[in-house]
């Protein structure tokens, strides 16, 4: 039980102590990052999606 406590005071420690955390504006600018690249991906994905799509439809209207 002693090293239970032992692992939890340790980790207490190194988030109070030993963990460099971000200001909030470097939070900020980095969600606004992820933001953007969320969805510069999701439209890439979605352009993909449709050309496929339509290739496969143009196939299957020749085809029959």
């Amino acid at each position: 039980m002693a090293k239970v406590f032992g692992f939890f005071k340790d980790s207490y420690t190194e988030i109070t102590e030993k963990v460099t955390w971000p200001t909030w504006s470097q939070l900020q600018s980095h969600a606004v990052i992820v933001l953007v690249a969320s969805l510069i991906i999701a439209l890439l994905i979605f352009v993909m999606d449709k050309a496929s799509s339509n290739i496969m439809e143009l196939l299957y209207n020749t085809a029959s």
